[in-house]
């Protein structure tokens, strides 16, 4: 197993939340496992009668179709809405025409789906349901909604007043996502080792360490099955990892609270969303790439020599996953310097997580991280 160095948190102490400070750490209910949609059905049926379900691939079309005839045979009567877009205000607004008269959302779909049916039910006042069909991000099980333009630019994030009332996590349903997506999550997943070790500081909350460590023992086990999951769907290893980073690491978020935030890894990843070039790499694909990068921020501008390690050990791991690397596998090796600094100055924006690291990066100490061979090296 592949086990990179603990990196020592040199953020200032972060203070203790008071006890007016409320946490969301979780959906009310969860059903996990082989068949767990249709054990889930009646649940969902004593959550709404009339929900509007949500949906945006075509290649999922006909799941959600068999599923829409599932939620009918135990008497709810479903609206479809395919989605045109990422989660974004235009297909919003239209959703929110479409949702006159249901008393309940239920999104189907990857993270940006799951993240409009949240945001559609928390404006609406609505019963949310969420129901991955891969295991590339937490965002089925999270209390946060990212919005896009219509283009797929990241705007911002937005933090709800709730999870889910109901998230099914059907194995059998993941399982029939391409072998990609689980590599995009496990990516994203381990993010939240070297984020929150971060962005915790030396905090002396116990939740705060609670879920900094657990983290940590996140990354460890993708570490350890991560490859074996990719190799054998059917295998325990897989069920592991695809629980990991569906469900586990939004745990590690809902219980750490705004002292477990994201840093560099996701600031990288919206800034790249600022590109076309760079829309048909998924989510975690991305974020993995901005972890290679805040590492090597940490080692030139942190002075951090166990970044440098960690980066080093990464890369062959993340090389047998199939996540890219480099710009270049990112399809952004033909851009030009006026894109990159786009990508940089989004992501050093005033308001951007980038800057919980505990060191000043500017615009142009990112643009060299981005694009220094020694900071994400080479494909092979």
């Amino acid at each position: 197993m592949i086990r990179p160095p603990d990196l020592p948190r040199t953020c200032p102490a972060a203070p203790i939340p008071s006890a007016s400070d409320a946490l969301v750490v979780a959906p009310a209910q969860v059903v996990r496992g082989r068949q767990a949609w249709t054990e889930a059905l009646p649940r969902l049926a004593q959550l709404t009668r009339r929900p509007l379900l949500l949906g945006r691939s075509q290649g999922t079309a006909p799941l959600r179709q068999r599923l829409a005839e599932d939620l009918q045979s135990h008497g709810v009567t479903d609206h479809s809405w395919t989605l045109r877009h990422d989660c974004c205000e235009q297909d919003l607004e239209a959703a929110s025409d479409a949702a006159r008269g249901c008393d309940g959302v239920v999104a189907i779909g990857g993270g940006k789906v799951l993240d409009a049916g949240k945001l559609l039910a928390h404006r609406l006042g609505l019963a949310c349901v969420t129901v991955p069909t891969s295991a590339a991000t937490c965002a089925g099980w999270t209390a946060l909604s990212n919005l896009y333009s219509p283009a797929g630019a990241f705007q911002g994030d937005v933090a709800l007043e709730r999870c889910p009332d109901l998230l099914v996590f059907d194995h059998d349903l993941i399982r029939q996502a391409p072998s990609r997506t689980l590599a995009s999550g496990i990516a994203d997943a381990m993010a939240k080792w070297y984020e929150a070790s971060v962005s915790s500081g030396s905090s002396g909350d116990g939740l705060v360490q609670m879920a900094v460590q657990m983290a940590r023992l996140l990354r460890d086990q993708l570490l350890h099955d991560g490859l074996a999951a990719m190799e054998d769907p059917d295998s325990e290893a897989w069920t592991r990892v695809a629980e990991a980073c569906g469900l586990g690491a939004g745990l590690i978020g809902g219980l750490g609270g705004a002292r477990c935030r994201t840093v560099a890894a996701h600031a990288v990843h919206n800034g790249l969303t600022q590109l076309a070039a760079s829309h048909g790499h998924l989510h975690g694909e991305k974020v993995g790439f901005g972890v290679l990068v805040q590492l090597r921020l940490e080692e030139v501008l942190g002075g951090n020599r166990l970044a440098a390690q960690a980066r080093r050990q990464l890369l062959p791991f993340f090389r047998e996953l199939g996540l890219p690397v480099s710009l270049e596998q990112l399809g952004l090796g033909q851009a030009s310097l006026e894109e990159l600094q786009t990508v940089c100055q989004f992501a050093c924006r005033p308001d951007s997580d980038l800057h919980h690291l505990p060191f000043t990066v500017a615009p142009a100490d990112l643009l060299a991280a981005l694009v220094s061979p020694c900071s994400t090296a080479a494909a092979p």
